[in-house]
């Protein structure tokens, strides 16, 4: 089938190339002209046959709206847009409304797989109408990881990204908890090789996983991680899962305790430990350090 995509960058490039490679026609736009294949959304457009599939790989809020506002211009009814960044699910919402205003359907779907998709395929979760998911499932299709499992229609309009949302909200937790361990091994001294025993661990405990294998994989390149600075991102799916929580008072400790762990990295000098010092100076005459 044919297919325009717009956004060619680490995940985007990639995915043209593993959808290419199963044997489909991909167009791709990108603002750098270095690796688009044309030079704006109207040639895209116009490159495909109608019935359209125009899949969408920029970043979440104003970039992703803008494309689909100018899609909604371009395209025709019949016509259908994915959505395929990490946008928030309450936008997919509003997308599928006004492109539904027009005739033009639309799909959700959330991307899993980074830069190792292009070889091991890309976890997949999407929301929409049956029809229109079914528009697009030679590209699921060439996209997920080989096997019967990696790919999921996880609802009506916005499930794949609010399913995506929470995957990536385990994910914080797990990776706030691998990092815990790392650092307590590393602080005794009894523990000589920290690296080894998470290497120990990537078989036959029941905490093997990807992430440990990607952990080894960072302490093989740099075995203390003296190269990097404590400071962590947060991209915006940790802070949409806990307020999903609230909004639905789901209890959500480990996740909310791994996003607020992320937000601590920012700081040179915690406020908050000023206070915790200062407090436990006046009631117990607990030793403060000065600057």
């Amino acid at each position: 089938m044919e297919l325009g995509l717009v956004g060619l960058g680490k995940m985007g490039g990639n995915m043209r190339e593993r959808i290419r490679r199963a044997g489909h026609t991909v167009v791709g736009y990108d603002r750098n002209a270095d690796v688009a294949d044309v030079h704006s959304l109207e040639e895209l457009v116009g490159k495909l046959s109608a019935p359209r599939v125009v899949w969408v790989m920029v970043p979440a809020g104003e970039p992703t709206q803008s494309t689909v506002d100018q899609l909604a211009e371009l395209l025709e009814p019949g016509d259908v847009v994915v959505d395929g960044g990490n946008s928030r699910w309450t936008d997919d919402e509003k997308h599928a409304g006004e492109l539904a205003a027009k005739g033009i359907g639309f799909v959700d779907c959330g991307v899993s797989g980074g830069v190792w998709g292009l070889e091991n395929g890309y976890a997949l979760m999407y929301g929409g109408d049956a029809g229109h998911v079914a528009r697009v499932q030679p590209v699921f299709d060439a996209l997920k990881p080989e096997g019967d499992f990696g790919s999921v229609h996880a609802g009506k309009v916005g499930a794949g990204h609010f399913a995506k949302m929470v995957h990536n909200g385990i994910e914080y937790a797990m990776m706030q908890a691998y990092a815990e361990g790392w650092e307590l091994l590393e602080k005794v001294d009894s523990v000589t090789d920290v690296r080894e025993v998470f290497r120990s661990w990537q078989e036959g405990t029941v905490i093997r996983s990807w992430l440990l294998d990607l952990a080894v994989n960072a302490l093989d390149e740099d075995e203390h991680l003296d190269d990097l600075r404590g400071y962590a991102q947060d991209s915006g799916e940790g802070r949409w899962t806990v307020e999903a929580a609230i909004d639905n008072a789901v209890p959500l400790p480990a996740i909310t305790a791994s996003l607020f762990a992320r937000f601590a990295s920012r700081q040179e000098d915690s406020p908050q430990m000023k206070m915790i010092a200062a407090l436990r100076n006046q009631f117990g005459g607990h030793a403060v350090e000065k600057k």
